[in-house]
């Protein structure tokens, strides 16, 4: 099988790790460090703060957005301890943490130590949108917001910082940065770390398709105004709170790691026929859908009064395609590349096989009927997307060190940046 990790001794940090390692550093710099609770989740668990200086000009550093991305959590632990050591980046500037953005998330995606696509998809969670810390501005009302979010504003607007960075990642694919203004400079730190460290550059991610780029895979978000990459889609990145930092003059970055690497992602040539591949993709991710839709429709019967997280989101996934293949099957960008084709194929496949990961989980528990059918399904499309991307592991420190180097260029860089 391809796409299966070598090194599944090392893992991702668990949340009490996460806060036991935070307590330890602190403790070891008290003059420096501080490490404090700042808000609660909707089920009451601590949302903390690791702050490394006392500089007023602030860098803030979020983990744990998105539960099934959980590099950002081994890379703000090591962030906060170069930090502590290396004097040169406190220098007028204080650094904060938060440690982890959505616990409640992170308690449901259960794959620390993940050997391949079909072991992470079986531990998958990832919330519905309206239940995401960052996305929710863009779905609901102020007065609906999650306490998680309303945290996150919280330490935004207390801190003010000049540059806020967002850690995330993917499961297969290569890294790149959105920014939502431009941070000049950032693009050559950013491409020799993926060179060196063997981690393909995601030239064409499809999140950012028609974005203006400052280089390869360093992507600026549109000006608010400007025609959405994704009409259907109900959320928007500038509803989001990564703008919340622009009413104090700064900036977030958001930077992204993959867990399996696959080199078809960074081909910059243009596509033979984009057009006819878009419908083709498009036609699939109806298809796939369609067969977790009829598990769904099977088992809804007996699901009744079953109302959890899990649930939500796989039909809030679900709900989403058929918007999204009417967005493909429209004319493709005029300058479409293989690499911007690549992304869209690996973001077809990933999201019906996560609402299909969610729902086997919820159908598991309740030892439904339906269940071997889904697992069919999940261990079919987890071996197909390994394969056809020819994934290869990212070692875990590699990850890191990457989106370790990433967040302390674009600290660098944005401090240059005129306001």
């Amino acid at each position: 099988m391809t796409g299966v990790s070598p090194l599944p001794e090392l893992r991702y940090p668990t949340l009490v790790e996460l806060f036991s390692s935070a307590r330890a550093l602190a403790a070891r710099g008290p003059a420096l460090c501080t490490l404090r609770q700042v808000g609660v989740s909707r089920a009451g668990r601590p949302l903390h703060l690791l702050s490394v200086g006392h500089a007023r000009r602030a860098v803030l550093v979020v983990a744990g957005a998105h539960a099934n991305e959980p590099t950002g959590g081994r890379t703000l632990l090591a962030l906060a301890e170069r930090v502590l050591h290396e004097e040169e980046l406190r220098d007028g500037t204080s650094w904060h943490f938060l440690l982890c953005a959505d616990p409640d998330g992170a308690s449901l995606h259960v794959t620390p130590a993940p050997r391949s696509l079909l072991e992470y998809h079986l531990g998958f969670f990832r919330p519905a949108g309206p239940e995401q810390p960052e996305w929710s501005p863009a779905v609901l009302p102020p007065d609906r917001l999650p306490p998680e979010t309303r945290a996150l504003t919280g330490v935004i607007d207390e801190l003010r910082p000049y540059l806020q960075v967002t850690l995330h990642g993917t499961d297969l694919g290569g890294s790149w940065v959105q920014l939502t203004r431009d941070i000049p400079g950032l693009a050559e730190p950013f491409a020799k770390s993926a060179a060196e460290l063997h981690i393909p550059v995601e030239t064409g991610a499809s999140d950012a398709a028609g974005w203006p780029a400052s280089g390869p895979g360093v992507h600026v978000m549109p000006e608010p105004g400007a025609d959405a990459v994704h009409p259907s889609m109900p959320d928007d990145a500038r509803q989001s709170t990564w703008y919340h930092t622009h009413r104090y003059g700064g900036l977030t970055a958001v930077v992204e790691v993959p867990m399996w690497a696959s080199d078809l992602v960074d081909d910059p040539a243009p596509h033979p026929a984009p057009a006819a591949a878009m419908r083709r993709l498009a036609h699939r991710l109806l298809r796939d859908a369609l067969e977790v839709e009829r598990a769904l429709a099977d088992a809804r019967p007996r699901l009744e009064g079953v109302d959890g997280p899990l649930l939500r989101s796989a039909r809030w996934a679900l709900e989403l395609i058929p918007g999204l293949a009417a967005d493909w099957l429209r004319t493709p960008p005029a300058d479409a590349t293989m690499a911007y084709v690549g992304s869209v194929d690996a973001f077809g496949r990933r999201l019906p096989l996560r609402a299909a990961a969610m729902l086997l989980r919820v159908l598991r528990e309740s030892d439904d009927r339906a269940a071997p059918r889904l697992e069919r399904l999940v261990a079919t499309w987890s071996d197909a997307f390994a394969e056809r991307f020819r994934a290869r592991w990212v070692p875990l420190e590699h990850q890191v060190e990457h989106q370790s180097r990433t967040v302390v260029a674009a600290a660098l860089h944005a401090r240059e940046r005129p306001v």
